[in-house]
């Protein structure tokens, strides 16, 4: 297509002209003789003021031609008006329409420019990443490239001063060029040298500042400097230097490269490998990064993350692949180091004894250690009893120290007794002498002799009128207790609790068994001992009642007593005095544990709260693996066990207590009510008060709340009536075990016993509508009763046994029958009877039956 007003096709023309403001034809020509007539109309560019088409505008992108100042403002204040009467508004408002719109579209040109400049910016920094990512690689290229040339330039060398020395002729004397001597640096070969310039100097000293990076071919002058940031992709930084630590960086790099990238020599190290360990874990004792342990399981086709548990077996793999050897240690290694060293004899100090006072029910061993210690425990014992192991140490005239522990007689806490056995020096038995040997009595020797400790008799109740001592002594005598009045070597005392008689040569025998048992323990070391007993106070938190070995105890130390750990807060004795330390021999209480522990549970102080943690975590785990393998074992023998389970009734039961040794004695005591038929389950046992928590627990699973020496709060009491949960509160032991065992007792099934009554002879079978067959009877033996039980023989054969559902005598339905007299009897839902058949009558008496 050619136009009548383009350049090319009509420079010969005069070209086409059309004043402003006025319109005209211009005629388009086109291939193949074609035309076409266009109108065009020029008009006047918007003007934005009344100067703005003069000439002094400046003529902007948005001023109009120039034209005679005259003829601009000549024809202006026309258009305005006619447009401005066009629309209905007036001049004013027109002009001012116009500004906003030049305002608004030169606003619209900034945003779309200050985008487009955005734009080239992004595309800029991204176009520099990449040419620095192409320049290392070249860089690493050109580096690889000088070294080859560089060996090849020494073989070159060293190949052609082999040469001159074999020619026996120089070879400047044959016409060639000079020689070059060994000692004359070659020339760096052209091909290395063009594509350094080519690089544009990739060889360059990182040591010179930005304009040195600029050398090589190309003459490539914006070359960034530094850091690539937003401001330098937008040109706002102008001539940035290069920052020192970027400079630092370089130089390293240049250093490693230089040095040809040696790698330091792998360290190898012994890794200790417990039974089970993380990857996380593992990749720390290698000293490797836990990235690179997870890559190779990864490549292993194991999907694992760093927190993820793997055995010994897989972990020493991983580490003998690595580079490292290993070390295999059981998990119960923790436990290396608690208490299982042994002191030197030069450490050694003598202590105090430790007694255990054992014996029968009100048998006087409380009111015995009173006498001794000068107070009244008893009187704030319930009933008289002893209810859990008091710890009491008692100074005599003589400053020597005595440790006792008061242990209950109750057989409820036989295991508490065999506990204070266990921890002892020296026992006491003490036997009344009007009651004389009893079981407990009996049951404390067993123990003493198991724990292999000397026994000291105290025959107490002396100052009583039917007393009799010797016949205590020669009971003694039926389980292998041989006082030295009788050629033995126990000593026994004849001693009055109330009376406070014969306590001097009760000391005096402790002392003198004391001594010749050498107790002594090294004070000057960490501290280790036994849990006597623990409780959760209400105010003071978890509490225990430990008896130290070995060692000193202080204040601040951090302690592990079985499951659980702590720092030692404070340390309280008997008479609620604050101490520093304890001593070996020392009854104390420690505050600070995160629980109440175990009766019986070891203590030890270690040296970090990371190894108590350790310790604890480690005994926690394994209590968890021991319940779960004892409740996951499968066998027919359990098997068998859990099909009688399923028919014998449970009764649920939730025991609160003082303290944890009172829960365990109730424990075993509701254990040892269970028979085949019902049992005592305590669901939940713990010591301390009822909270809103055992309330929720006993209405889940349907028991009871006992509360032994404790009490539940306002919120757990509220609770309890809402959800209906019965609370029973004990202060004597007996009195527990006493309504749990009538409990169980309701819960048997009674007994069903049978009584003969009488037989009866089928004489004639009738078959009478509405009611079935009727048998024709005579009672041949006792008596036949309506609804009593019945069996059918048949040849002394039983075919059925059932109930009487009809005695008649005639046509009036009776009570019973005697003996000699005829009758019709039938049968509930059965009538095969037949003549001849024999009617075995009985009754069923159901009876109480209550536990042993």
């Amino acid at each position: 297509m050619s136009d009548t007003n383009d350049k090319g096709n009509n420079s010969g023309r005069k070209p086409l002209t059309v004043s402003r403001g006025s319109s005209g034809t211009v005629k388009q020509s086109f291939s193949h003789g074609r035309s076409k007539q266009v109108i065009v109309q020029t008009k006047k560019r918007r003007v934005v003021g009344p100067g703005a088409g003069q000439s002094g505008s400046g003529g902007g992108a948005n001023a109009p031609a120039s034209k005679p100042s005259s003829q601009s403002g000549s024809k202006q204040p026309s258009k305005l008006a006619e447009a401005a009467k066009k629309l209905g508004i007036t001049e004013q408002e027109l002009i001012a329409r116009q500004k906003v719109l030049l305002q608004r579209r030169e606003a619209e040109q900034k945003q779309k420019a200050e985008k487009e400049r955005q734009e080239a910016a992004r595309e800029r920094l991204l176009s520099e990443q990449e040419r620095k990512v192409q320049e290392d690689k070249e860089r690493v290229e050109a580096e690889a490239r000088r070294k080859a040339e560089e060996e090849e330039r020494k073989a070159r060398e060293e190949a052609e001063a082999r040469k001159k020395k074999a020619d026996a002729k120089p070879r400047g004397a044959q016409g060639g060029a000079a020689a070059p001597s060994p000692d004359m640096p070659m020339p760096e070969p052209a091909q290395g040298r063009n594509k350094k310039a080519r690089k544009g100097g990739s060889d360059r000293d990182f040591g010179d500042d930005g304009n040195s990076r600029n050398r090589g071919g190309g003459g490539n002058n914006k070359r960034r400097k530094g850091k690539l940031t937003i401001a330098s992709a937008l040109g706002d930084d102008g001539d940035r230097q290069r920052s020192l630590a970027s400079v630092k960086r370089a130089r390293e790099r240049e250093r490693e490269r230089r040095q040809g990238g040696d790698q330091q020599e792998k360290v190898s190290r012994e890794v200790t490998l417990p039974e089970t360990i993380t990857l996380q874990d593992l990749a720390q004792r290698m000293n490797e990064r836990v990235a690179d342990v997870v890559k190779y399981m990864m490549r292993q086709g194991e999907m694992m993350r760093a927190n993820d548990i793997i055995d010994a077996d897989t972990a020493e793999l991983i580490a003998e692949e690595f580079g490292h050897t290993v070390k295999r240690v059981a998990e119960s290694d923790v436990e290396i180091g608690l208490g299982d060293d042994k002191d030197d004899p030069k450490d050694l100090k003598p202590r105090a004894p430790v007694v255990t006072i054992m014996g029968h029910v009100d048998h006087g061993k409380t009111s015995l250690l009173d006498a001794l210690r000068s107070t009244d425990v008893v009187a704030g014992e319930a009933g008289g009893i002893t209810q859990h192991i008091g710890a009491y140490q008692v100074q005599l005239a003589s400053e020597d120290k005595i440790t006792f522990l008061d242990t209950p007689g109750h057989a409820a806490f036989s295991a508490m007794r065999a506990r204070g056995a266990n921890v002892t020096d020296i026992v006491i038995l003490v036997v009344a002498a009007d009651d004389g040997v009893m079981p407990q009595t009996i049951e404390a020797i067993k123990h003493a002799k198991a724990a292999e400790v000397p026994i000291i008799v105290a025959v107490n109740k002396c100052d009583k009128p039917d007393a009799n001592p010797d016949k205590v002594l020669t009971e003694l005598l039926q389980h292998d207790i041989q006082v030295e009045a009788m050629g033995g070597d126990v000593q026994a005392i004849k001693v009055s609790a109330l009376a406070k008689t014969g306590l001097d040569e009760l000391t005096e025998a402790i002392t003198l068994q004391a001594e010749l048992l050498e107790l002594q323990a090294n004070p000057d070391r960490q501290a280790d001992g036994i849990v006597v007993e623990s409780q959760l106070d209400k105010g003071r938190g978890p509490v225990a009642t430990v008896l130290i070995n070995r060692g000193t105890l202080k204040r601040g130390e951090i302690v592990v007593a079985g499951k659980q750990w702590g720092k030692v807060r404070a340390l309280v004795n008997e008479r609620n005095q604050q101490l520093k330390d304890a001593g070996p021999g020392v009854p104390v209480e420690i505050l600070g544990l995160d629980g109440a522990p175990e009766p019986g549970d070891m203590f030890n102080v270690v040296d970090s709260e990371a190894r108590a943690r350790e310790v604890t975590e480690y005994r926690q785990r394994a209590e968890r693996q021991k319940q779960g393998v004892a409740s996951g074992r499968a066998s027919l023998e359990s098997l068998m066990n859990s099909m009688n389970a399923a028919e014998v009734s449970e009764l649920p039961i939730v025991v609160k207590g003082d303290v944890q040794g009172s829960v365990e004695a109730i424990r075993h005591s509701l254990e040892g009510l269970s028979t085949e038929e019902v049992r005592a389950n305590v669901v939940y046992g713990a010591a301390g008060g009822i909270s809103e928590s055992d309330i929720l627990l006993a209405k889940s699973s349907g028991a009871p709340v006992f509360a032994f020496n404790v009490r539940a709060n306002k919120q757990a009491r509220e609770l309890a009536e809402k959800e209906d949960v019965e609370i029973r509160y004990y202060s004597v032991i007996y009195n527990l075990i006493d309504d749990v065992k009538d409990t169980l007792s309701g819960m048997l099934a009674p007994e069903k016993r049978e009584t003969f009554i009488g037989y009866a002879d089928i004489l004639e079978v009738f078959n009478i509508t509405k009611v079935g067959k009727v048998a024709g009877c005579k009672v041949s033996e006792g008596t036949v009763k309506r609804g009593c039980g019945v069996r059918l023989l048949r040849d002394d054969v039983v075919i059925h046994e059932g109930k009487l559902k009809t005695l008649k005598r005639f046509k009036d339905e009776v009570a019973e029958v005697t003996s000699g007299m005829e009758c019709g009897m039938a049968f509930e839902k059965y009538e095969d009877i037949r003549e001849g058949d024999k009617i075995e009558c009985f009754e069923v008496e159901m009876i109480e039956r209550r536990l042993d």
